[in-house]
């Protein structure tokens, strides 16, 4: 399958369109899926006019010290939260000096699970000047497919954004 053919590639270059033609910048934010989505929104030619950068914050302590979320939302909701996951965009938009950003933090497996977190758990977060946006999904693949389903997922959130609240 050559990239144009990817389907993720094809749906980063809609999302990339629709920044360009808005004008925003974009940042990231990623946990979980390790830099796969960061990688999505460079395979588009052109992305440099639209895409500032990416964090991978895996540990707490990066969360902590690249993107300012509390040490006290980490304690008390964890990592894998819906608070953490905006947090982690809001520092994202911060750190880069973006116009939105999008953030990706949970539990891709096969391990890590507990039963309130289930393993598959993703928090994702669009965070922009007019519109903060939080979604909660549990996938039921292995891993690599949960963090290419949540990178989709991320992707499409950021579409819906910039065809609807950011125009």
């Amino acid at each position: 399958m050559s990239e144009s053919d990817d389907p993720l590639v094809v749906l980063a270059g809609q999302a990339g369109q629709l920044l360009r033609e808005r004008e925003r910048k974009l940042a990231l934010a990623e946990s979980c899926t390790g830099g796969l989505l960061g990688s999505l929104i460079t395979d588009v030619p052109g992305s440099s006019d639209y895409f500032l950068g990416s964090a991978v914050t895996y540990a707490y302590s990066a969360k902590e010290a690249i993107l300012g979320v509390r040490q006290v939302t980490l304690a008390e909701h964890g990592a894998v939260s819906p608070q953490a996951a905006a947090e982690m965009a809001q520092g994202a938009r911060r750190l880069f000096g973006a116009d939105l950003a999008v953030a990706v933090t949970g539990i891709a497996g096969p391990t890590g699970g507990q039963p309130d977190k289930p393993v598959g758990l993703v928090y994702l977060h669009l965070s922009a000047p007019d519109a903060e946006m939080g979604e909660r999904h549990v996938w039921h693949f292995d891993r690599i497919a949960n963090k290419r389903l949540s990178a989709e997922t991320a992707l499409r959130m950021l579409v819906r954004y910039l065809e609807t609240v950011g125009k």
